[in-house]
């Protein structure tokens, strides 16, 4: 009885083999597993895997921009430390701007003074580069009064050939200061930037026609006059309530 039974058993799972559609494409397969008991029982294993779905349309774009970010990272890693550098060299500047000597240099912050320096220098110029052949003491007087240290010796051979000249023509110079401005003011010294107009007129010796000899006498003296424009820079120090001249400096000339 048990043999035919099984024989009819063998037979209903070769007719359920023959008959049982194939698995489509991509699914995976099933094996028939006898477990215990009487009779067989199938339950499904997956024997193989079908081929993995193809990548989502996002994914193939996540991709590139995942491969991007290194090199961004990169990029801003090189821009701060140019910008560490160059924060470290704009303070190194601003260090120098501020100390010595530029932070002693107190031109542009301290205007009383400096307009104090200005008005004294240009009276001295005026002085010191003005001349009258029949007032030679005027000059000696002048440097003796507004110069000091070197600016003595400077001065005197500066104006050396120009009184020699001037004697000479019987000229009267005239220097007028037009513009300055302090260059550096430290404590009790300064340099001064100075420009000036200067005249020189000369005479021939004879006095000058009035206006009636000039009607008639064509052959009178006439004064001539010549022109100029000077710069120099004015070293001074400050000394007993007043700006001494120390130092002349005509560039070059």
């Amino acid at each position: 009885m048990s043999t035919t039974r099984h024989h009819i058993n063998r037979q209903r799972r070769r007719q359920a083999r023959e008959t049982r559609p194939a698995a489509p494409a991509g699914r995976p397969q099933s094996t028939p597993v006898r477990t215990g008991g009487r009779g067989a029982t199938t339950v499904l294993t997956s024997v193989g895997a079908g081929p993995a779905d193809p990548p989502a349309a996002g994914d193939e774009k996540a991709a590139p921009a995942r491969s991007r970010r290194p090199a961004v990272l990169v990029l801003l890693c090189a821009l701060t430390v140019l910008l560490g550098g160059f924060a470290g060299w704009a303070h190194a500047e601003a260090e120098g701007l501020r100390s010595e000597p530029a932070r002693s240099n107190t031109a542009l912050t301290d205007l009383a003074r400096t307009s104090e320096i200005k008005g004294q220098v240009a009276k001295a110029v005026d002085r010191l580069f003005s001349y009258d052949h029949a007032d030679p003491g005027a000059l000696d007087k002048a440097a003796r009064d507004l110069l000091t240290g070197k600016a003595a010796d400077q001065h005197r051979d500066l104006l050396a050939d120009v009184r020699a000249r001037a004697d000479e023509q019987k000229a009267v110079i005239t220097t007028t200061v037009t513009e300055s401005a302090v260059e550096r003011l430290d404590g009790d010294r300064a340099r001064v930037l100075v420009y000036a107009d200067q005249s020189s007129v000369a005479t021939t010796g004879k006095k000058a026609a009035t206006d009636k000899e000039s009607k008639t006498d064509g052959a009178a003296a006439q004064d001539e006059g010549v022109y100029a424009a000077a710069m120099l820079a004015v070293d001074v120090v400050h000394r007993d309530g007043r700006w001494l001249v120390s130092a002349l400096d005509t560039f070059g000339r």
